[in-house]
């Protein structure tokens, strides 16, 4: 909070009016009658300066001011610094005999202002926006043991030298200087790929320039070796956390396929020049079985870019030229012509031959005619099969460019969109981008469940309140678990949050923080759940249906989620079962003193649920009851229409007839009654 010194200067006098002088200083002297009998103080010169030592701890300073004080000014400026934490000042002027003096005002107030002005404090802003806030601080290593030989302070110095020396041997594949290496590697296979077959068709072009392919050549070698030094020290994910440990790192890359392809194209194969005494390219061929690496780097720039379409096409027309390239060159070696005239034509000959518009003779003759058909059959299903391949991938892809193209429109931050793409890399790369619930939708029930039951049931029987539940229970919360991935130093939930979900953690690691937010109380691991109680509500829980605990992923974590509807929904045709994992639920909150024992609860719920049911019940017998009353009441409605409508006929037919009740004297009345009387029959009956 800045410190604004608040001065308020009074000044006593047999009368006068109020006197605002330089408001936008944050000083308001003012002037009253408000000390009428400090004229009889005596000495409060002396008093004052008496008054005046060092008080470090100061918050308010009354200050006495006279005209007999004609250094005041400077003693003040003298003064200030004594009181480092002086908030508030009230100045006292006495006025005795001499009328106020304004220039000696004015000069206090300028100093005053001098002195509020130097003892303000600039509010720092907070150094971390909301978004920093609401993801919360980094997260920190976990820390190692402490060897018992070493003293604390020389243990943490050594585990961070560690720390440090293995964060800078150890390359994550998301980060941008392993992108970057992969654009170096890149260019070394590009130009084996593109220069070495181009050297062995071509003699004058090996020859023109031997030095500089020797020094290219070597060149590539050399970066070949450095890749298989960082693959040795490229981090993998094991169970959403980067793995630094060299050993394991070394181990699982002298395991694959391609420490095999990386150590045959880093063979000195150009000692054969010794023995042969001829430097041809062809000896340096192995140096294309690091094309993998060409590959890797298409993907992630396909991944990390903002035009992945117009990427695409180049990366096509690259595909395009390098095989027309080969074709060209292979062409020309069986050919004995210039270099220039001979590569020339055997470029434009590889490109119309292999877009089929080339000087190709029309087919004359019906079995030309077939093989066209049938060529053009195998080249359709051979294109149609690779599609079907890639169509798992080309779904992927596009809803990353959806994303992507949202976020450029919505000008997300770059450190934002760098996360989302590396979530999106983790999916392709661990084969999580299909949607179980979308690819199961269009099976029955029964094999839905049985593939549900193969994938999750032993995952959901390692939760503590739901073993030994009844296997039909089991049955429907498999079919309703949802697989969701969190990203590292995502917050799963927050202590206080309503808890509507609970999750049980299939791949990965997560923490259970402090309120700090960087404590590390506990780490959870495959198998564990968290957030069970909450979603069954237990009477008589301390902490309700609120989090008790902040959890974080530590890395990439795979985790399925139940809601609450979902399970309430399962238990509602299982009451038998609810019971069970309630008690259960209490037994457990005992155990772990959050559970406040009140006398009835359990009966109480029962007694609570069959009144429900009662009143359910009651409520149907009445709609039903109700329902039959309508009816009835319709079909009398319907049966008074008729029969008044018989009685309207009749009576027509009676007057028509001249046969009618009424007469010119009394036969009005008794007519009138004997109609009224038949009415009234005819509605009784």
């Amino acid at each position: 909070m800045p410190l604004r010194a608040p001065v308020t200067c009074f000044c006593g006098r047999p009368a006068g009016r109020p006197i605002n002088l330089f408001p936008s200083f944050g000083i308001s002297p003012s002037f009253g009658d408000s000390l009428p009998h400090l004229e009889s103080l005596p000495h409060l010169e002396t008093l004052s300066l008496f008054w005046m030592p060092s008080l470090p701890h100061l918050e308010t300073l009354f200050l006495i001011w006279m005209p007999s004080f004609p250094h005041l000014e400077t003693l003040f400026l003298i003064w200030m610094p004594s009181f480092p934490h002086l908030e508030t000042l009230f100045l006292i002027w006495i006025c005795l005999n001499s009328p106020l003096p304004p220039h000696r005002l004015v000069s206090l107030v300028v100093t005053l202002r001098e002195w509020a002005h130097k003892s303000l404090v600039e509010e720092q802003e907070r150094p971390d926006s909301f978004l920093e806030r609401f993801r919360g601080p980094d997260l920190q290593p976990p820390p190692s043991r402490i060897s018992p030989s070493r003293p604390d302070a020389e243990q943490m110095e050594h585990n961070d030298q560690i720390h440090t020396r293995s964060s800078v041997m150890v390359l994550s594949p998301a980060d941008d200087i392993y992108y970057h290496w992969l654009l170096i590697i890149f260019t070394a296979v590009l130009y084996n790929w593109c220069l070495l077959v181009a050297r062995a068709c071509f003699d004058e072009l090996q020859t023109s320039g031997a030095i500089l392919w020797l020094v290219l050549d070597y060149l590539c070698d050399g970066i070949y070796i450095v890749d298989t030094a960082v693959r040795l020290r490229t981090g993998f994910l094991e169970q959403g956390l980067l793995v630094k440990d060299l050993s394991k790192l070394r181990d699982s890359y002298l395991k694959t396929l391609q420490f095999k392809l990386d150590l045959l194209s880093i063979l000195p194969t150009d000692l054969f020049y010794l023995s042969l005494g001829i430097h041809t390219p062809l000896l340096r061929f192995n140096r294309l079985l690091r094309f993998n690496r060409m590959f890797e780097f298409f993907d992630r720039t396909e991944t990390r870019t903002s035009y992945p379409n117009a990427f695409r096409i180049t990366n096509l027309v690259l595909y395009i030229l390098v095989i027309i390239h080969w074709n060209a060159c292979m062409y020309y070696s069986f050919s004995k012509t210039t270099l220039s005239r001979g590569y020339i034509y055997c470029l434009y000959w590889s490109t119309l031959t292999l877009t089929t518009i080339g000087e190709t003779p029309p087919p004359y003759v019906m079995r030309s005619s077939v093989g066209v058909l049938i060529f053009a059959s195998i080249v359709g299903n051979v294109g149609a099969m690779i599609s079907n391949m890639n169509a798992t991938r080309a779904d992927f892809q596009s809803r990353i460019d959806q994303v992507k193209h949202y976020m450029q429109f919505r000008h997300v931050s770059r450190d934002l969109e760098h996360r989302v793409i590396r979530w999106f890399d983790y999916l392709w790369t661990n084969q999580k981008v299909v949607d179980e619930q979308e690819v199961l939708k269009s099976l029955p029930n029964k094999l839905r469940a049985e593939i549900a039951i193969n994938v999750h049931l032993d995952t959901l029987k390692k939760v503590r309140i739901f073993q030994d539940c009844e296997a039909g229970l089991l049955v429907e919360l498999v079919l309703k678990l949802r697989p969701q991935v969190f990203s590292p130093g995502d917050y799963i939930c927050r202590k206080g949050d309503i808890g509507k979900e609970m999750y049980i953690i299939k791949d990965g690691r997560l923490a259970v923080m402090g309120d700090d937010g960087v404590t590390q109380l506990a780490v959870l691991t495959s198998g564990s759940c968290f957030g069970e109680i909450s979603v069954l509500n237990i009477q008589g829980s301390k902490m309700g249906n609120r989090r008790t605990a902040n959890i974080r992923s530590l890395g990439y974590s795979d985790l399925f989620c139940l809601s609450k509807r979902d399970l309430t929904e399962a238990l509602s045709d299982f009451p038998h079962a609810r019971t069970q994992l309630e008690q259960r639920g209490r037994d457990i909150l005992r155990k772990e003193g959050l559970l406040e024992e009140v006398a009835g609860v359990g009966l109480g719920a029962e007694e609570m649920e069959e009144k429900v049911e009662k009143l359910e019940a009651c409520v149907d017998r009445l709609q039903t009851r109700l329902a039959r009353l309508q009816m009835e009441y319709a079909a009398t409605q319907q049966r008074l229409k008729q029969r008044l409508t018989a009685l309207e006929h009749s009576v027509g037919n009676t007057v028509t007839a001249g046969s009618g009740f009424l007469s010119e004297a009394d036969g009005n009345e008794s007519g009138c009654e004997d109609g009224v009387r038949s009415e009234i029959n005819i509605t009784l009956q």
